[in-house]
Parts: C-alpha cells; structure tokens; sequence
C-alpha cells in the first residue's frame, strides 16, 4: 500500500502502513477475524539433504496454538471495521505524506489526497512506512542494509493432503521453503531462490513453479496444486541506526526489516505497535522524550534478539558449506529431544523477549 493511509486522532499521530500477502501473528481484530485465522499447532523444521529435524508441538509448550495465519484481506478488512469503530480518528485515504516539518511541540506534515493538499499538526510523528521509509529519511535516521540475494515468492496453494495445522520449513543452499497452514485445505507457500534465479522464476507458467516448489518441498503432503497469484519480494535486512528522535518514532520495517525465515518480522512490528500503543496511552505528553527513550529501551531486545536470531539461522542453515551439514542436523535433533532446548526455541519464535507488550499476554478468566 506504500503511503497511503493517515490517520488523525486527539493525540494527533501520523501514522503510514503497508501490508503483505500472508501474514501471521497472535493479535486477533474482532470474532470476524478469528473466524478466518488458521492456527499453527505443530511445526516441523527440516535441512535438504540432511538427517536432523525438529519438531515443535503446541499442547507441549502449554499454549493453544505457536502462531496464526491468515489472508492480509481479512486483515486489512478486521482493521478498517475496527477503525470506523472509533470516535477520535479521521481516516484519510488515498493520501500520501510528501513533506514534515518541525514545530514547537511536534511536527507538521503535509498531506496529498484526492483533494488536494492540507498540513496536519502532530505531537507525535509515527513512521511504519515499510524498509524504504520517507519518514526515516526525512528525520535524518541512518539505516544499515545488507543484501541476502535472495528473492522470495509468496503464492498459495492446495495441498493434495491435509495440513493438520503444521507448519513447515526447510532449510536449502539457495535459501528456506515454508509451508503454512492456510484454511482447512490451503496452504502459504513461501519460496526463496538466489537472486539470479527470480526473472526465471517468475517467468515460470503454475506447471513450472509447482515442479521447482515440490522439487524444494518434497512430498510430505502429497502433491501441491492450484496455485495462486505469485508475489516477488527481494530480501534486504534494514536496521535503522536509531527508534526515536525528537518528537518522532519509527516502528515496524521502518525501524527494520529482517529476513523472512522464522516468519518474524510481521510479528516484531506489531509487538512494536502495541508496546508504543501501550506507552501512549499512559502518558499525558504522547511525544515526551522520555515516553520515547522507555519505548526504545523496551524494545531493545526483543528487536536485537529477533534480528540476531533470522540472521543466524540464514547464515548458519542456508550456507553452502558440506562440512557444517552433521552439525546442523545434531542442532536440530537437539532441539527436538531437549526439552528446555525446544522450551526455549519455542517462546523465542513466538516474541517473548525481555518485556513484551500487554496487550499479547493471554489473561485467564
């Protein structure tokens, strides 16, 4: 969606988004969007090639369920429900922010839409623009990039078997395959291929893509059928310098953006979301420094934690390197048969990193 969407409410905050083909998480909208969330009860982890494996189950890890997915549709569609909802907000879109400025208590930002332009006043200026944010650039925020050379293919499909709520991903030379549950008979396909490889791919007619994503998956749930529309995405890691600056904050992929292995970025962002949500609202001043140096230090390491972590497993499960193939299959077989190993793992993936926000806690009646 690019900058598209500007939202205004009492405490006057800019906010831009954008979105993706599938997503996944633990934040549900409403019963609407509960209803069409798959969750994932197992999940299986895998090496091409190699004899280790692991396998994580959710009643083991004492939870109902190690994450959602579902269409970024119905997503979408559960958010602006959620936003006519609300009394103190103004929904501006189309509308693309072109310009900020800094006033004496905030900032001003102009604003283009269908009727032309107007300037709106914020105590606090939000960027969530995605990994090439104007509001990062704008604010004068470094950003460190690193080039995976990959580029990845997100489709869905219709397994020839039932998925059983398990998520899979495997682990291979150029790059990992996943596969998540998606409804009761679909599927999420998430493929990566080197960089060099992607015009071929996407040229590729659905008889074509199919073979390469069986040849990458294998046939553990027979063969894959009907696929839908492929989206390309390159893969870059984008780390922002900083989270903050005065008056202003930078959360989801403007603050980073990290490789989809492990599926953890869309999650990060929005722990990002809740926990600057959850700061705001105890606070009478929405852009006071220190409000925003709490922010930052919440976040620190969850933030550093998680792009540690999908940078290692790239580096470390996707590296062409025969000699390290017996230690990677003893590493996956030690997460399948320790337990605390395993434990560890698993509340990892699913952000429980120094102080997560209130709001993914499950409370108990």
């Amino acid at each position: 969606m690019g900058r598209q969407r500007v939202g205004r409410r009492h405490r006057d905050v800019v906010e831009q988004a954008e979105t993706h083909r599938l997503v996944g998480g633990s934040v549900m909208t409403g019963r609407a969007h509960r209803a069409a969330a798959t969750p994932i009860r197992h999940i299986h982890v895998s090496r091409a090639g190699e004899f280790g494996s692991t396998r994580i189950d959710a009643g083991k890890q004492g939870v109902d369920a190690l994450g959602w997915t579902l269409p970024a549709r119905e997503l979408g569609a559960a958010l602006l429900r959620r936003l006519d909802e609300c009394a103190h907000v103004t929904r501006m879109a189309p509308a693309t922010l072109v310009a900020i400025e800094p006033q004496g208590h905030g900032w001003r930002a102009r604003i283009r839409g269908g009727a032309g332009e107007c300037d709106v006043d914020t105590a606090l200026l939000v960027g969530a623009d995605g990994s090439d944010s104007f509001v990062r650039d704008q604010l004068g925020i470094a950003a460190e990039r690193h080039d995976y050379r990959q580029t990845l293919f997100v489709c869905t499909v219709t397994p020839e078997r039932d998925h059983a709520n398990r998520a899979y991903e495997r682990f291979a030379d150029d790059g990992p395959i996943a596969l998540l549950p998606l409804g009761e008979r679909h599927g999420g396909l998430v493929l990566t291929v080197a960089s060099e490889q992607a015009d071929a791919v996407a040229a590729l007619d659905d008889e074509g893509f199919l073979a390469l994503a069986q040849r990458r998956f294998g046939w553990r749930l027979g063969r894959l059928d009907r696929p839908g529309k492929r989206y390309p995405y390159a893969i870059q890691r984008v780390a922002a310098t900083q989270l903050v600056a005065r008056r202003a904050v930078l959360v989801g992929n403007a603050a980073q953006t990290v490789h989809p292995i492990g599926a953890q970025g869309f999650n990060l962002g929005l722990r990002d979301a809740l926990t600057l949500a959850e700061l705001v609202a105890a606070s009478a001043d929405p852009g006071d420094a220190a409000m925003l140096a709490a922010y930052a230090a919440r976040r620190a390491s969850d933030r550093e934690g998680t792009m540690a972590m999908s940078h290692g497993l790239v580096r470390l499960a996707c590296l062409q390197q025969p000699l390290l193939a017996p230690l990677r299959s003893l590493a996956l077989l030690a997460c399948d048969r320790l337990p605390p190993l395993q434990r560890a793992l698993a509340r990892r993936g699913m952000g429980f990193r120094g102080e997560p926000p209130q709001a993914v806690l499950e409370r108990l009646p």
